[in-house]
């Protein structure tokens, strides 16, 4: 993929179709290191399946028999001198804590690095396929954070007012935005 957050992207929508009501996005900058962290409250995977991730010609789907997502990410991540970690806890294993962890390590000095791209777009386009499940986001660096909890949004607007409203969605992505130029900026 071209950009990470369209990794980002493919990842929190496989924590959807996994049955996750929660699903947290972290993304840290730290000197020439960048981090996120995908963690969800979904079905999770059993240990062989998590071992089978990083093979493209192994997926879950029914409707094509590849899966680029993980492969392309650890691809990315080595590629500028990272890594990425894969956790997964299923629920016929652990009923009352299932989940998965995705973990991608990428040094931004490298001329393989690929960039993180339009990262508001990404959550706003989650919030709106996905109105039913909290999302926290945080982006956290040097100067500062960024943040945008879903649950928190429902609490302000009320039961009458739906996340994926046109104006919402709007809102949400100009919030974002906003919040990541100003802890940019001071960097």
């Amino acid at each position: 993929m071209k950009e990470l957050s369209l990794n980002i992207l493919d990842i929190a929508q496989n924590s959807v179709k996994a049955g996750a009501r929660h699903i947290g996005i972290h993304v840290k900058e730290e000197g020439p290191e960048l981090s996120f962290e995908i963690v969800d409250d979904g079905c999770g995977m059993k240990p062989e399946q998590v071992e089978k991730l990083v093979d493209p010609f192994f997926t879950t789907r029914t409707t094509r028999k590849v899966g680029l997502g993980i492969p392309f990410l650890k691809l990315a991540a080595e590629q500028s001198g990272g890594r990425i970690e894969v956790e997964s806890r299923s629920r016929e294993d652990f009923p009352d804590d299932p989940g998965t962890r995705v973990f991608a390590l990428f040094y931004k000095d490298s001329i393989d690095y690929t960039p993180m791209g339009d990262i508001a777009s990404t959550l706003v386009s989650l919030i709106q396929g996905a109105d039913g499940i909290d999302y926290d986001f945080t982006w956290e660096n040097e100067s500062g954070s960024a943040g945008l909890s879903t649950a928190e949004m429902r609490e302000l607007l009320g039961d009458d007012v739906a996340l994926s409203s046109p104006e919402v969605l709007a809102w949400a992505g100009e919030y974002i935005s906003e919040q990541l130029e100003e802890i940019n900026a001071n960097q």
